[in-house]
């Protein structure tokens, strides 16, 4: 299945045009992680506010340096936020979230990629 999904990406001479917002750059040494910060539902919307700030994790989430592509509430679930991520500071993404955030929130973590150009490419030859 992976192989099929790689033969979906656009050809090599594409990656000279800028990519669009949200993508990652061939070869830049990062990739996008998106992070669900799912709610405990055993505790008020305060009483979880309240205790990410005990914990620090206003001051230390996202570590500087990090980008964040998007974050957005997910009625029902909690947060999901996509972050930049350079490749050797995954360790410290995922120490700042288990120092911080646990308690107030289950994690769950997902790399990902930019699918869109891709897609609407594979779009486009299928309606042809």
């Amino acid at each position: 299945m992976l192989a099929s999904l790689f033969s979906l990406a656009p050809p090599a001479h594409a990656q000279n045009a800028a990519p669009p917002p949200g993508a990652t750059p061939a070869g830049d040494g990062t990739f996008l992680l998106t992070i669900f910060l799912k709610h405990d539902e055993s505790k008020t919307l305060p009483q979880i506010n309240q205790q990410l700030k005990e914990q620090g994790y206003f001051k230390q989430f996202p570590p500087p340096g990090v980008e964040v592509v998007s974050w957005y509430v997910m009625m029902g679930i909690g947060q999901v936020v996509t972050l930049r991520v350079p490749a050797e500071r995954l360790r410290e993404v995922n120490r700042a979230i288990e120092s911080t955030a646990w308690g107030g929130y289950r994690t769950e973590f997902y790399p990902t990629y930019d699918y869109k150009a891709a897609a609407q490419k594979l779009r486009d030859e299928m309606n042809k």
